[in-house]
């Protein structure tokens, strides 16, 4: 915990300082939970797909309404003393497995990409980008599906999950294979981005502020890597 503490403080100068900030798990050793990614839902671990080492969320063994093992420690390293409201909302969506990025202390302007690949999955074959993560456990996720194949973005707010809106055209992609995603963020224009393509503008609300990460859906499994941050001013 120490040293996680350590790495999150590291990149918290970094991320003011306006560095693209990458987060993965390259270095990591295949078999064990992640340490530069948080899982509070679902079952992260650290796989190995040609020789390097990346995140995966197993939906095989996941169970609907299970949040990840040790929430409560979790929630704490997250937001500390107002952890208790972010568990309460955290179990009311447990259907969708997240990982929180470390170090990514408040993220409200620039952009996040990953790569990603849909390895399985017999209800879902999704993989997302989570961001605006509040402290009572809200967020936005901009996610692909493969069962459906499209982009979407979503909100979760006080236990509801809610559809904003989709992308432009629908864009089969196959599976076992790498893919990109980005999102753009400048003030309260968002930008989702597939393989390079733009395929969802959207205006939201209020500004982005809080937590990142990486999501996905029921039973899906899912690879990601080289999670990166560039933020603006």
């Amino acid at each position: 915990m120490k040293r996680i503490l350590a790495m999150a403080a590291c990149w918290g100068v970094l991320l003011m300082a306006g560095a693209p900030i990458r987060v993965d798990v390259a270095s990591e050793k295949p078999g064990a939970e992640p340490a530069h990614f948080l899982g509070v839902v679902g079952h992260w671990v650290v796989v190995q797909d040609g020789g390097r080492s990346v995140l995966m969320e197993d939906g095989r063994v996941w169970k609907k309404g299970d949040p990840s093992g040790g929430l409560a420690d979790k929630a704490r390293a997250i937001y500390g003393a107002r952890h208790e409201e972010f568990i309460d909302n955290v179990k009311a969506f447990a259907y969708f497995p997240y990982a929180v990025a470390q170090g990514i202390e408040n993220f409200q302007n620039g952009e996040i990409s990953m790569r990603f690949q849909m390895v399985d999955g017999a209800l879902d074959k999704c993989a997302g980008i989570l961001f605006n993560l509040k402290p009572n456990g809200d967020y936005l996720t901009v996610r692909f599906n493969g069962s459906e194949d499209n982009l979407v973005l979503w909100t979760f707010n006080k236990g509801v999950r809610k559809f904003v809106k989709r992308g432009v055209e629908e864009v089969p992609l196959p599976m076992r294979q790498w893919e990109s995603m980005k999102i753009a963020v400048h003030g309260t224009k968002l930008e989702g981005y597939l393989n390079g393509r733009l395929l969802l503008e959207y205006t939201l609300p209020e500004p982005v502020s809080g937590k990142v990460g990486v999501w996905s859906k029921t039973d899906s499994v899912s690879y990601f890597d080289e999670f990166t941050v560039t933020p603006e001013p």
